[in-house]
């Protein structure tokens, strides 16, 4: 039972740890100028590449209408556009332009940037501790990503 109770405490600390970094990270996308649902959505496109507008919705998690929004306004910026899609049909892929890809990439060097100034103000064990950890968090994203 002192294994659970302790799984369970770190998976809390994991959890306020996750939520207050990503809030602490909102001004810094605040920069790019895009919504939170925009900025998102652009991001798996540059980092997924394209995909049909279901799946997007989807991988996002919300609705089919809602993801048209979203595209109809990431489109409306240059960031997004509407292709056939290789197999015919009714399908369209949604993909990032080259400006959209530019604008994800700048967002994401700006978060990189910000929490390398932030772990730059740790003690250097809090460092090592947390690049060790890394590789192990990612694992643990993409195993609560397959519970889906």
């Amino acid at each position: 039972m002192a294994t659970g109770k302790r799984l369970a405490g770190t998976a809390s600390e994991l959890n306020s740890a996750a939520i207050h970094l990503l809030r602490g990270l909102r001004a810094t996308d605040r920069a790019a100028a895009l919504t939170p649902a925009r900025l998102s959505a652009l991001s798996v496109l540059v980092f997924g590449g394209p995909c049909p507008l279901g799946r997007l919705a989807r991988i996002e998690n919300v609705a089919g209408p809602t993801m048209t929004r979203i595209v109809d306004g990431l489109s409306e910026l240059g960031l997004a556009e509407r292709r056939p899609h290789p197999d015919g049909g009714r399908l369209v892929l949604v993909a990032a332009t080259a400006e959209g890809e530019r604008v994800m990439r700048a967002a994401q060097q700006a978060r990189v940037d910000t929490i390398v100034a932030a772990l730059g103000t740790l003690p250097a064990d809090d460092r090592a501790a947390i690049t060790a950890a890394a590789p192990a968090l990612l694992r643990l994203a993409d195993a609560v990503r397959s519970r889906d």
